[in-house]
């Protein structure tokens, strides 16, 4: 089987990531695709994020329905801050069946030697890298390990959904509408 694991603080998840997971799962003829949610990224410390749990919750919803998505919250019984080569070990540990590939856009691609142990990464798994305007990919996007691929992109970000809930403006089709109901119920401020 193969995974194709989306990690991410997902703050909150939108339509661009289900698009995106979508896309990858089509595209590169995975059997699922895994929503990791990050509790900590460490290449986000102190950013404005929404409690772990909030998140995870969020997640759940937006991919409700979806039998070949699935989200994991393998990295909150791990020391934080999350790093990617950790949970890829645990991952590997507790389903040693399955074949993992990463999904991650080129500006992440970009600057993937700020990962820690992305060497590692890159000799054992295959990275399936969507397309981010004014990010090519750098180094990396040439790697063999690396497929490049330009999908639809919705321009959206987790930190502008926010704002909008914070002024209390509508999110409606930038987000499932289980996703905007909880965000103003549980998470407004």
């Amino acid at each position: 089987m193969k995974v194709g694991l989306f990690f991410g603080s997902f703050n909150p998840i939108h339509h661009g990531h289900l698009i995106i997971g979508q896309y990858m799962l089509d595209q590169a003829k995975l059997d699922e695709v895994w929503f990791v949610v990050s509790p900590q990224n460490p290449l986000k410390k102190g950013k404005d994020i929404m409690d772990a749990d909030h998140r995870l919750n969020m997640v759940k919803l937006a991919i409700k329905g979806n039998e070949q998505f699935k989200v994991s919250d393998v990295e909150f019984d791990m020391p934080i801050p999350s790093y990617s080569s950790y949970t890829l070990k645990k991952l590997k540990e507790l389903h040693p069946s399955i074949e993992f590939q990463l999904i991650l856009g080129t500006d992440n691609l970009q600057h993937l030697e700020k990962w820690k142990d992305h060497e590692e990464i890159l000799m054992e798994y295959d990275i399936l890298s969507y397309f981010r305007e004014g990010f090519p990919g750098g180094e990396f996007a040439k790697n063999q390990k690396v497929r490049v691929m330009k999908g639809p992109m919705l321009n959206i970000s987790a930190s502008y959904v926010r704002g909008l809930v914070r002024m209390g403006r509508s999110i409606k089709y930038l987000v499932p509408d289980e996703v905007a109901e909880y965000m103003y119920s549980k998470v407004k401020d």
